[in-house]
């Protein structure tokens, strides 16, 4: 069958497209400096209970001793081949992560360890879903901890396209309820497919579809939005920028989607990525090796292809404005099972990466591994609230202290100053204020630097829709 390629088409007779009927403006920001309020949260999600003392383990002292005797042959070695890296002396971390390393020395990665989900659940399921919902222990809630902040941000020009995107098969339950969150496989599959004359029907059919004036028709109508911005733009002909080599895995392309977003200005504020497999009951791995190295190889290698990609691209520094949050549902059993893996456990390491992040340290308040200081004697102790970590990233970064409507119930925020950035002093009434609209302020190094402008100085698109 005779194929047009849309952009071919679209070059050939650009004229006479112009000229057409039917069309919409729409805004999108010429840089990163011209979005106002532009930080955005990228929160990656390991899912089936990451093993955080293989990820970050001790490297030293008595728990070093603990360590080795409970965990046996999947031990990460302190020194010797496949060592762990050090951190501070104390910590080490997985050899598998060597370009987290590197970040994590030019002070861009944060750890916090003995975090997570302070609800007494070993079900993948249940934690997931109080972790995502932002209600520990209750499932009440119809609305995700991430819809529930954009409902509240209070500082979102109304001209974006896309504010939040799910990047998966899956749209998570932190984005449960969202009116505002688009989601996508592949910016490539992103299109109305065939030919390019039942592609432009199609989209004026929908579009008189979705012409009312309800939250259903206004989603539609935003979803057509951003498929025509995002087709113009020829995703499939993308190149990362620096050089950035991103895994040949589906997660690896989720997160290159990511950056093709951040990279067309369309003002994405929220973003989630998934990364699967980390239920390592059996065969994870002896001496560093392994099934497990494998799987955190995979993301350390994505991120600081992700990281290398936003950085400096034509001179603009989108890490400057992306901060990345890894958690997982709970971590592991400190002892090694019978099969070499680990079981369900409680306390976990989360990592924070981002160009505002005051990386290069290891936060949180360390238990320790005797047995008289382990959770249930048998799984590291939860010493900081994951939520105390969202709720930094939220106000420092985001801008956003509704802390109560956002996780109902949570009143202990106090910063681990993990991000740079300006406190809000937190409002935890569900029924309080929404702040005034504001832009987050630019926090040092760079005391001048220029938050960013208005939507006065941002540069219309137009999109032709029909007759292509």
């Amino acid at each position: 069958m005779f194929k047009v390629s849309r952009r071919g088409f679209l070059v050939g007779c650009s004229t006479a497209i112009a000229a057409m009927t039917g069309g919409i403006s729409f805004t999108a920001f010429g840089s990163a400096e011209d979005e106002p309020n532009q930080d955005i949260l990228l929160v990656i999600f390991l899912r089936g209970g990451c093993d955080g003392l293989s990820v970050v383990m001790p490297i030293a002292g008595d728990d070093r001793g603990y360590y080795e005797d409970q965990r046996r042959e999947i031990a990460i070695p302190a020194s010797g081949t496949n060592a762990a890296l050090n951190l501070d002396d104390f910590f080490g971390l997985h050899p598998a992560a060597a370009h987290l390393h590197e970040l994590f020395q030019e002070q861009r990665l944060a750890i916090v360890h003995a975090a997570g989900l302070t609800s007494d659940t070993r079900s993948h399921f249940d934690a997931m879903q109080y972790m995502e919902l932002g209600t520990p222990g209750s499932k009440s809630a119809t609305t995700g901890w991430l819809t529930r902040h954009l409902q509240t941000a209070g500082n979102l020009p109304s001209e974006i396209i896309l504010p939040a995107l799910a990047v998966g098969n899956l749209q998570p339950t932190s984005l449960a309820g969202s009116n505002e969150s688009i989601g996508m496989n592949s910016p490539d599959d992103f299109s109305f497919g065939g030919h390019w004359r039942y592609g432009s029907w199609m989209r004026q059919a929908l579009r008189d579809m979705y012409a009312g004036g309800t939250w259903l028709h206004q989603a539609g109508l935003q979803t057509l939005n951003a498929v025509d911005v995002i087709e113009w733009a020829s995703p499939d002909e993308y190149t990362p920028g620096n050089g950035a080599a991103y895994p040949d895995t589906e997660f690896g392309r989720n997160l290159q989607s990511v950056a093709q977003m951040i990279k067309m200005q369309l003002g994405l504020r929220v973003a989630t990525v998934d990364l699967g497999g980390w239920d390592t009951h059996e065969y994870q791995g002896d001496e560093g090796g392994g099934y497990f190295a494998s799987q955190l190889g995979q993301l350390s290698q994505g991120l600081a292809a992700l990281y290398t990609d936003l950085s400096n691209v034509n001179g603009t520094d989108h890490t400057r404005r992306l901060t990345m949050v890894v958690m997982s549902e709970f971590g592991r059993s400190f002892r090694a099972n019978e099969s070499r893996g680990t079981d369900h456990g409680h306390g976990n390491v989360m990592l924070v990466l981002g160009g505002q992040v005051n990386g290069g340290r290891v936060y949180g308040q360390w238990p320790g591994l005797h047995t008289d200081q382990l959770y249930d004697r048998r799984d590291l102790e939860i010493t900081t609230d994951y939520r105390r970590v969202l709720s930094e990233l939220l106000i420092r970064r985001l801008g956003n202290p509704n802390l109560g409507t956002i996780f109902p119930g949570y009143t202990d925020y106090q910063p681990l100053g993990i991000v740079q950035g300006t406190d809000l002093t937190p409002i935890y009434d569900q029924a309080g204020p929404t702040p005034t609209p504001q832009a987050t302020p630019a926090p040092q190094p760079s005391p001048t630097a220029d938050p960013g402008g208005s939507s006065d100085t941002s540069r219309q698109v137009f999109i032709p829709l029909v007759s292509r």
